[in-house]
């Protein structure tokens, strides 16, 4: 999958290993980066999908957060992203179509539910 993120100093902390450790810890940098090889490894978003989401669980968000996705890192911490596509691959019967999503961009980490 292709991964792109929202500003330079995001791609910085996410892609120096010295940065990560700097800015999100040692526990949560090791998650990131096994979050991000998988996601890099991954040809399209559908191998994150439920039910084969754990240990990630990956899902869209809702609310003032819609059109995002989540995955869990060290708790309450996520990682966010939402698909890089113009438009948006849509099911029929609504929500992402997540076996076209491709192409991704990293957002930030924050904790969802504060």
């Amino acid at each position: 999958m292709n991964i792109i993120f929202a500003t330079t100093a995001l791609s910085k902390q996410l892609n120096v290993e010295r940065e990560m450790v700097k800015t999100h810890g040692t526990l949560r940098a090791k998650k990131l980066k096994v979050l991000l090889t998988s996601l890099r490894a991954a040809t399209n978003l559908g191998i994150f999908a439920p039910p084969m989401s754990p240990p990630h669980r990956c899902h869209e968000l809702t609310g003032n957060l819609k059109g995002q996705l989540s995955v869990d890192l060290d708790h309450p911490y996520r990682l966010l992203f939402r698909p890089n596509h113009e438009p948006l691959p849509m099911r029929p019967e609504g929500g992402l179509d997540w076996n076209l999503i491709t192409n991704i961009e990293i957002l930030g980490i924050k904790d969802t539910h504060g």
